[in-house]
């Protein structure tokens, strides 16, 4: 049984107190998401044991989907083609990426693949645009811990142009996780657990060239949690 809280930004970089106490039964892992691209993240996507994926919003689950379990990764980038509601994202266990577009009542349309070949990563994320051209990009980190950028193109054919190199290191964390701007600077972000559950902050700067600054932390004692979505 997962018990889960709430960390609300608190517009300077870091995090209000948490609040509430969420049981959740059977809780595999989760994805924030924001419906209505109003900007904040106010629903969440979990994924439960058995393969049933539940919409967690205004404080009632509601399930939209079975079959889940085929996917070992899942999040949401934002909307990649300029639709009303976000796309899903999620990697199957042959390490294809199919995308899913969510519906106004948290139902998702049939999956379309992306691409194969993300099983290289041991960890991808993204929400929000992290390059300054107002579209939705994704981070992922390989097997060596060098961390690539994958910008958005609009096109949902082909929805990422070729990866470019941020950076080696990232293995020193064992979670990264993007909930879009976390500092209010109009900027994407990007938050990093490493093993001792220390959280850091890695501010977006917009440029795709170096799309974040040195990290800050901002929090410890994170490795209380399972999973931070």
């Amino acid at each position: 049984m997962a018990v889960g809280s709430a960390y609300l930004p608190d517009g300077k970089g870091g995090f209000d107190d948490r609040s509430g106490a969420y049981v959740w039964p059977h809780f595999r892992y989760g994805v924030s998401i924001d419906p209505d691209l109003t900007g904040y993240q106010d629903g969440e996507y979990h994924v439960m044991d058995d393969g049933t994926l539940n919409l967690w919003r205004h404080g009632r689950l509601k399930e939209v989907a079975t079959g889940w379990g085929q996917y070992n990764a899942a999040f949401s980038p934002g909307t990649l083609g300029g639709a009303k509601h976000p796309d899903l994202l999620a990697r199957d266990r042959q390490g294809v990426l199919w995308r899913f577009q969510t519906k106004a009542d948290g139902s998702l349309a049939p999956r379309v693949k992306v691409g194969p070949g993300w099983n290289q990563f041991t960890q991808i994320t993204g929400q929000g645009d992290l390059t300054g051209d107002g579209k939705p990009d994704i981070v992922a980190r390989d097997k060596q811990g060098v961390l690539w950028l994958y910008r958005g193109t609009g096109d949902l054919r082909k929805p990422f142009m070729p990866r470019l190199k941020v950076g080696p290191g990232w293995n020193q964390f064992n979670k990264l996780v993007a909930t879009g701007d976390v500092d209010g600077d109009g900027h994407s972000d990007l938050l990093a657990r490493d093993s001792k559950g220390n959280l850091s902050l890695y501010k977006g700067t917009g440029k795709a060239a170096a799309p974040f600054t040195s990290p800050v932390r901002i929090g410890t004692g994170f490795n209380q949690y399972r999973d931070v979505f």
